[in-house]
């Protein structure tokens, strides 16, 4: 993917975000326990946590993306209860102070391992844009805020399922795209799931309940992602 794709699906997120009335934010988004407030706060801290990763890979010292689980979640309540102006101004500054990391990030780096939290697993530099690119189109979605999977642009739901498909333990076809993951084994002992590649998709990270979708056997249950 490229800095534009990343760049479009952002300027689309703060959008959304910028036109929601300041009393639409402590109303619940569609992640259990958070309302829209946190999922901006999130989508902020994320953006923060990332670039400070960045940046540390330029300058050769390891910078985990958060110092623990626990500050993490801390600080998005933290952040999530602050107003509405203060949130939408921290997620432009996030987003700004994100993408100049990216399009400063050397090219000879892009291996170079981040770990999220001290000690803990971790991802290559080179991966932070894909990365990114999910957190914002996944919980644009989340905000429940009239964008909708359906809104995804082709090529991430088809990125999203590639990924994803071995979450299922079954044979995944996307009506829209012509296209079919083996992800279960033997064809002939899985069940086979068929929908649209973003109704796919958001079965796979965990959420919803399979609408749209249509299989032969059982729906497999999926975890939260």
């Amino acid at each position: 993917m490229t800095h534009d794709v990343l760049d479009v699906s952002t300027q689309r997120l703060v959008r959304t975000i910028d036109s929601l009335p300041d009393d639409a934010y402590p109303a619940p988004s569609l992640l259990p326990g958070w309302t829209r407030g946190h999922v901006v706060a999130h989508l902020a801290l994320n953006a923060e946590a990332l670039a400070g990763a960045l940046r540390g890979v330029v300058e050769g010292r390891p910078v985990p993306m958060y110092g623990s689980p626990e500050g993490r979640d801390a600080d998005i309540e933290s952040l999530a209860a602050t107003s509405p102006s203060a949130l939408r101004d921290r997620l432009l500054a996030s987003t700004t102070v994100l993408g100049e990391a990216l399009r400063h990030l050397p090219a000879d780096s892009l291996d170079t391992e981040i770990e999220r939290t001290p000690h803990g697993p971790g991802f290559a530099a080179g991966d932070v844009m894909a990365m990114r690119w999910r957190e914002v189109e996944i919980h644009h979605v989340d905000l429940d805020a009239g964008y909708t999977r359906a809104d995804w642009p082709a090529t991430f739901a088809e990125v999203l399922v590639s990924q994803l498909a071995q979450r299922a333990g079954a044979t995944l076809v996307a009506t829209d795209l012509d296209q079919t993951w083996q992800a279960g084994g033997d064809d002939d002992a899985t069940p086979r799931v068929s929908g649209t590649a973003a109704d796919l998709g958001w079965w796979l990270t965990g959420r919803g309940d399979g609408d749209g979708l249509t299989t032969d056997g059982e729906l497999p249950r999926i975890g939260a992602w």
